[in-house]
């Protein structure tokens, strides 16, 4: 797949959770963020978007405009600091802390299967662009990431098209006028075509999120 780059979304509120740093809080002796960030340490480059005092060396650290602006904006801002050359992004949740390394590499699989399926004729590889057809005439996948035992896509588990998220980010804000404000990441994603990846693997859900005080300490019981 070559190198992709990881955009991790810090910058939630924590309403259920009392406003506090969710993603600072220990999970296994580690902040939450730094073991997302560890579970894509072979991405560059890796962004953490919102507040932070201390991040493991190497990560980019942004803030969404404007500050709190919610998940559209943060992913914004975050893609913001890529380069032109990089096709793949890991968009992850901060608050994601039982993510492996082998999960982004399951979903990175997964959509290369997909890239590889779809090659034009005479090989050679398609443009990684939006709405880049296969043989079928299908869209081929804009991105990858999985759904839980319900088909609920964890959107902030997943691994998109570079191209396919900024020209949605430039369509949403055209749609917004000019703001992505309080603009919800479904709205953000909404008409990509989404490869759908049921975990396979042993232990628990990577998508598992944290939002309340019992889902970290149920978060700490796994790791034990």
């Amino acid at each position: 797949m070559g190198t992709y780059a990881a955009v991790v979304l810090a910058g939630g509120a924590a309403r259920r959770m009392g406003g506090v740093d969710k993603p600072a809080l220990p999970v296994g002796g580690r902040p939450m963020r730094d073991r997302v960030l560890a579970a894509v340490s072979d991405a560059t480059p890796r962004v953490l978007v919102g507040a932070a005092d201390a991040v493991p060396p190497g990560v980019r650290v942004v803030r969404e405009d404007p500050p709190g602006g919610g998940p559209a904006a943060a992913a914004a801002a975050g893609l913001a600091l890529l380069d032109a050359d990089i096709t793949l992004v890991a968009l992850l949740a901060a608050d994601l802390p039982l993510l492996t390394g082998a999960a982004i590499g399951d979903l990175l699989e997964h959509l290369d299967r997909e890239t590889t399926d779809t090659e034009p004729p005479g090989g050679g590889s398609a443009p990684a662009s939006p709405g880049r057809s296969g043989p079928d005439g299908e869209r081929a996948p804009d991105g990858a990431c999985f759904v839980d035992g319900d088909g609920r896509r964890q959107s902030l588990c997943g691994v998109w098209r570079v191209a396919a998220l900024r020209a949605a980010v430039d369509r949403l804000t055209f749609e917004r006028g000019g703001s992505l404000s309080g603009a919800p990441v479904r709205a953000l994603l909404a008409g990509l075509v989404v490869r759908e990846v049921a975990w396979s693997g042993e232990g628990p859900p990577p998508w598992f999120d944290c939002d309340t005080d019992e889902d970290v300490r149920r978060a700490e019981e796994w790791t034990r």
